[in-house]
């Protein structure tokens, strides 16, 4: 199982930009979908955007349509998500997750996701 940690969160006021990155460990992260999720206080969990394992095909969660890119680098492990635009109903901890399976596709379901990292904390002011 791969073991996940991000960075890159922080305070920002609204309209910046912030990238946030999620470093894997083990030899399979290239081989897994990988998704950025959030929660905000008092909210459920929530998909953000999703890559399949190669990077050719993404998914987005409705809120941060053309405004968030996510990516990855499988030779360095390394998961992105550029975030344009913020506003400060971005506030929220964001996590990185890896889907169990390898050659799988992305899912929104935060129940198909079995390792995930610490979270990083992304405040927008205004």
């Amino acid at each position: 199982q791969v073991q996940l940690v991000e960075s890159g969160g922080g305070l920002v006021q609204a309209g910046g930009s912030l990238r946030l990155s999620c470093t894997a460990s083990g030899r399979t992260f290239g081989s897994k979908a990988m998704a950025w999720f959030r929660q905000a206080p008092g909210k459920e969990r929530a998909f953000v955007a999703g890559i399949n394992w190669i990077g050719h095909s993404t998914t987005y969660g409705d809120s941060v349509k053309g405004r968030f890119t996510i990516s990855r680098t499988n030779s360095k492990n390394t998961l992105y998500l550029q975030m344009n635009s913020l506003t400060p109903e971005d506030t929220a901890v964001y996590y990185c997750a890896a889907r169990g399976d390898l050659y799988i596709d992305v899912s929104k379901s935060e129940y198909d996701y079995d390792a995930w990292g610490q979270g990083t904390q992304v405040t927008v002011f205004s």
